[in-house]
């Protein structure tokens, strides 16, 4: 339809037809209804489009599921219950046991717990590397049985810059996909697959839905990845799928092939569909995120402006800040602005944060991030507690580090109720 992202945040996924709701409709159905018992084996044979049980597919998840398709430049994609089945199914789609994949240590502290304890129990081994090592160094870490490589656009909690071209290379001299949660930029600011990335992957409950109402995730194929070039690494998508009459994802489905098993093999196994409900909720979101953005931005760097020159603040990361060690790569990735988190620690560690956090009256202490409202917490007290002190040390997540949400607040307000809080030091 358009190039634009802000139109595609308004038009994208949803097209009526002449007397049909402009708004998208909520197909509040388990079940479809089909004439013939012919048609309904069509469809569970992958023969026919169409919809049969919601656990699989539903209406309103498709066109919300294209709607982020479309702003990511994607070829197909796929809508789940959160972020942590979206991280979960793009790596098990193309990892079984005794396989290998390769992910950052900044990533977020769940996904990290997903990766390197609950998928380690299942026989697939993840390493995790510092993101910031030259490509030489990172060359090491790759085995003949690594199938992927996995990092995130904007680190959480540590607001790090993904460098896409490094990893990129990496990830395809060695013959597998690149994927990248690209949460905390959105497609409005950041496009991965421009910059090499395979799979893009989101917990939409983020800056996607933008006001805390629905938690949900979704899976986005670039379609660029050739798996047939691959195909002794990837059996999955590239021989018979016997629970499918023997089809192969990569000849039957062509681009399509990864999204089209992750739906017909994963969900229809595991079953961590996201509500149409929440996915109406989604698609109100989406149409406003490309002006949520540019206020968060705008936001988040003069909070970081006014923190940077606080002397009660020890330290400040936000990319956006000229002299930010992200700053070239920022530039460089996202010109318009990253996101509006950020992540700082005040002079007296530990004690001194959790004081300065309980005495804020307008920002909210939450496990959430990255909504209309600003929030912030504490991961090594809060999302990261599970963690050791060394692992907390290998994701660079300091004691002392407050991870800020900067909400679309006045900007006044919200520099004004750090003041207080920082006077009560």
């Amino acid at each position: 339809m358009t190039s634009n992202t802000g139109t595609k945040c308004i038009h994208e996924g949803w097209r009526p037809s002449e007397g049909e709701p402009r708004q998208l409709p909520i197909y509040q159905s388990t079940t479809f209804k089909y004439d013939t018992s012919d048609t309904m084996g069509q469809l569970f044979d992958l023969e026919r489009e169409g919809y049969f049980y919601t656990r699989l597919q539903n209406p309103t998840n498709d066109a919300v599921a294209a709607k982020i398709c479309a702003l990511e430049g994607g070829v197909a994609a796929m809508l789940t219950s959160s972020g942590q089945a979206a991280n979960f199914y793009a790596i098990f789609n193309i990892c079984e046991t005794g396989d290998h994949f390769i992910a950052s240590s900044s990533i977020y502290g769940g996904t990290y717990n997903l990766f390197g304890v609950t998928m380690k129990k299942m026989g697939i081994e993840c390493t995790f590397v510092d993101q910031t090592l030259p490509a030489e160094e990172l060359e090491k870490y790759f085995k003949p049985n690594t199938k992927a490589v996995f990092g995130e656009t904007i680190t959480n909690p540590t607001v790090s810059i993904f460098d896409f071209e490094k990893f990129a290379k990496l990830a395809h001299d060695h013959g597998v996909p690149l994927i990248v949660d690209n949460t905390f930029a959105t497609p409005v600011n950041c496009r991965p697959f421009e910059w090499g990335a395979d799979i893009v992957t989101h917990s939409t409950t983020k800056y996607m839905d933008g006001h805390a109402a629905g938690v949900g995730g979704c899976i986005v194929d670039s379609g660029n990845f050739d798996w047939m070039a691959h195909a002794e690494k990837f059996p999955g998508l590239t021989t018979p799928d016997e629970s499918y009459h023997g089809i192969t994802y990569a000849e039957r489905f062509g681009k399509g092939a990864y999204i089209t098993k992750a739906t017909a093999q994963l969900m229809r196994d595991l079953g961590s569909i996201q509500s149409p409900q929440n996915a109406f909720y989604l698609n109100l979101g989406l149409e406003t995120l490309h002006l949520r953005m540019k206020q968060h931005c705008e936001n988040a760097l003069a909070v970081a402006k006014y923190l940077k020159e606080n002397n009660k603040v020890a330290w400040v990361h936000y990319a956006d800040l000229e002299g930010d060690e992200y700053n070239d790569l920022a530039k460089k990735y996202m010109p318009n602005g990253t996101c509006g988190v950020l992540a700082f620690g005040i002079k007296g560690g530990r004690e001194a944060s959790i004081k300065f956090m309980d005495s804020l009256k307008f920002a909210s202490i939450v496990t959430h991030v990255a909504d209309a409202k600003t929030c912030l917490l504490h991961p090594a007290s809060h999302t990261h507690r599970q963690m050791s002190e060394e692992q907390l040390i290998e994701a660079g997540v300091a004691p002392d580090l407050i991870r800020l949400s900067v909400g679309i607040e006045n900007v006044e307000d919200l520099i004004a109720d750090l003041e207080q809080a920082f006077a009560q030091l």
